[in-house]
């Protein structure tokens, strides 16, 4: 009985995103939201932002879980160029992006929890419909000229590492213990029923197609749901859930977060080790995590957050790390979400880690 409603959950979660999908290809172009970036005309647009637009020209787009496009904007005190992200163009990514409620909580993260904070693009409209799933989020245009965008194949050293961490604690200490309710944990999400499959299914991909071994997270691949439920024990904040090198960015020398996507509760331990272990090599983690992670502990203490404890953060820091290898492995294995190329580095830096902070053992010492 007790693997019952976890599966009817996940039935139901899959049933939900199938029904919005199926609803909209039925009756989708009788609802008023845009259904694509062509649709993004000055009326839509007057509507999402609240303010008259004129004129709307597309500067350019591309798409992956998500459809973006950069817009051109004429109007009574709009924003000269905005970032628009909407629902993917194709059935199976959009039913993707509904088992991870991307939009839906992207949307509702920019309406209620994003003017709380720094270091976020600022939102001009975020607009989600229930019934198909479609939504539009009119978001700031980062400038080019001001923003760097680093990526795991260009790692970032120690001092730009702290300023990602520091970015962490004002958003876990604004948070602390006081979690929305609609925020869950990643353990506790019905879809991660399906994580541990597909981290069976990764790993062999991986080894038919490359030379890295993936034998020291086969205890992690066989267990994951017990393992995942250990990492995500209280006490709780709001996590930005993907902070990988590729969803952040540094602006006048202070770090930003973009892609919201996956927001949920959890402990911080996930975070970081996702965050340390996916942005910078090895040998330099290595050498500067124990650190970083007194520049967290900080930080939270000087937001608001609570006093952590050193050691016991070492700790569950050492269990976590088994988060930056499950969404490497998973992304390298599936393919699709990253260019390879920064996907195997990803799962290689995420490996390493496991066999450097002995994660495994840890896990299996706490259970």
């Amino acid at each position: 009985m007790k693997h019952t409603a976890p599966v009817l959950g996940l039935a139901t979660h899959v049933g939900r995103g199938v029904q919005r999908i199926a609803t909209d290809a039925a009756f989708g172009r009788l609802r008023s939201l845009p259904r694509c970036v062509s649709e993004l005309d000055a009326p839509a647009m007057s509507r999402i932002i609240g303010r008259p637009v004129t004129a709307v020209s597309v500067l350019g787009g591309d798409s992956g879980t998500s459809s973006r496009a950069r817009l051109g904007l004429i109007g009574d005190d709009v924003p000269p160029t905005v970032f628009v992200k909407l629902a993917a163009e194709t059935v199976a990514t959009r039913l993707m992006g509904e088992m991870g409620r991307l939009g839906a909580t992207e949307t509702r993260f920019y309406r209620e929890l994003s003017p709380r904070l720094t270091g976020v693009p600022t939102c001009h409209g975020s607009v989600f419909d229930s019934v198909t799933g479609r939504y539009v989020l009119v978001l700031e245009d980062l400038p080019a000229d001001e923003c760097e965008f680093p990526d795991t194949l260009h790692p970032i050293s120690a001092d730009r590492a702290a300023k990602i961490v520091e970015l962490q604690a004002r958003l876990h200490a604004t948070f602390w213990n006081q979690v929305p309710d609609w925020l869950y944990t990643a353990s506790g999400d019905t879809a991660s029923l399906l994580t541990g499959p597909l981290l069976k299914t990764s790993a062999r991909r991986i080894a038919e197609r490359t030379d890295i071994a993936v034998d020291a997270g086969r205890f992690i691949d066989e267990n994951y749901r017990a393992v995942a439920r250990l990492i995500d024990e209280p006490p709780h904040t709001v996590m930005h859930g993907d902070a990988h090198p590729g969803n952040v960015y540094f602006r006048n020398g202070e770090a930003g977060l973009l892609d919201w996507q996956a927001v949920r509760r959890g402990h911080p331990n996930r975070e970081l080790a996702y965050t340390l272990v996916t942005s910078m090599t090895p040998a330099d983690r290595q050498a500067h995590q124990r650190d970083l992670l007194d520049v967290y502990r900080q930080a939270l203490t000087a937001c608001g957050g609570p006093e952590l404890d050193r050691d016991e953060l070492w700790e569950r820091y050492r269990q976590g790390a088994l988060y930056a290898y499950v969404a490497a492995l998973i992304t390298a294995g599936l393919g699709g979400m990253q260019a390879e190329g920064i996907a195997l580095e990803g799962l290689r830096r995420g490996i390493a880690a496991l066999e450097d902070l002995d994660t495994v053992a840890v896990l299996q010492k706490s259970m």
